[in-house]
């Protein structure tokens, strides 16, 4: 029987196909991926691509920072291999997109948002990050649905929480136990987990009761969410 827990694809499927770029995306759909999470940064000229580090050296071999690029220049270093988001929120079809923020800033969050808006895809992503984006997202847009990573259990400031409204508190994965999302449940709060790639660790997770596991290994996910008893819906 299959859990409600949904699967999310780390920046794609990067075990197989360069993270962050259309192919690893569509990859991560066809082997079961409910969502896909994404990392957005914005060009010199403001346009919102993919990718997750400030410059493009690891993934592109090119020491230079995004942020002193326009699309243009960027399109022409890297063969057009950074896609922007909305060819990415094309690819990801009808499939939900967690937007990751890395970087982000008060000039940049309200492009980006903007950008998802254009798209009409306000329904189908959501964002994830520390609190300082996600009170960008949520100045910029007062219906989204936000899920604030945490690196610490200590619990979120009650300020924090009414200022952000998420929907979802999303954990490192070595964080969370049963105690921790039965509490959270009780909260009116959703669990997820970030980055699991081991089954064992998965199976411990759905058992603790997690909503969304997020994985650089989506199949081996869905394997274990095959294998695991159907969970309640929430």
């Amino acid at each position: 029987m299959v859990t409600t827990v949904t699967a999310v694809a780390h920046r794609g499927d990067p075990y197989r196909v360069r993270e962050n770029t259309l192919p690893s995306i569509r990859s991560a759909l066809e082997r079961g991926a409910d969502a896909v999470e994404i990392d957005v940064r914005v060009t010199r000229d403001g346009v919102p691509v993919l990718l997750h580090d400030a410059t493009l050296e690891r993934l592109w071999g090119h020491d230079v920072r995004l942020d002193r690029l326009t699309l243009e220049e960027l399109t022409e270093l890297t063969r057009g291999g950074v896609p922007t988001l909305r060819d990415a929120l094309q690819a990801a079809g009808t499939h939900r997109v967690m937007i990751d923020l890395p970087g982000s800033t008060d000039d940049s969050v309200p492009g980006i948002v903007g950008a998802v808006h254009e798209y009409g895809a306000a329904e189908q992503v959501y964002y994830c990050a520390g609190a300082d984006a996600m009170l960008r997202v949520r100045a910029a847009d007062p219906h989204a649905e936000i899920s604030l990573t945490r690196t610490t259990l200590a619990p979120p400031r009650a300020a924090l929480l009414d200022a952000v409204r998420p929907r979802w508190l999303n954990y490192r994965f070595g964080l969370v136990d049963r105690d921790l999302t039965d509490r959270l449940h009780r909260d009116g709060l959703l669990v997820s987990v970030w980055t699991v790639d081991t089954k064992r660790t998965m199976r411990r997770l759905v058992r603790a009761g997690v909503d969304s596991v997020t994985t650089n290994r989506v199949d081996a996910l869905r394997s274990v969410l095959a294998d695991s008893p159907a969970a309640p819906v929430r």
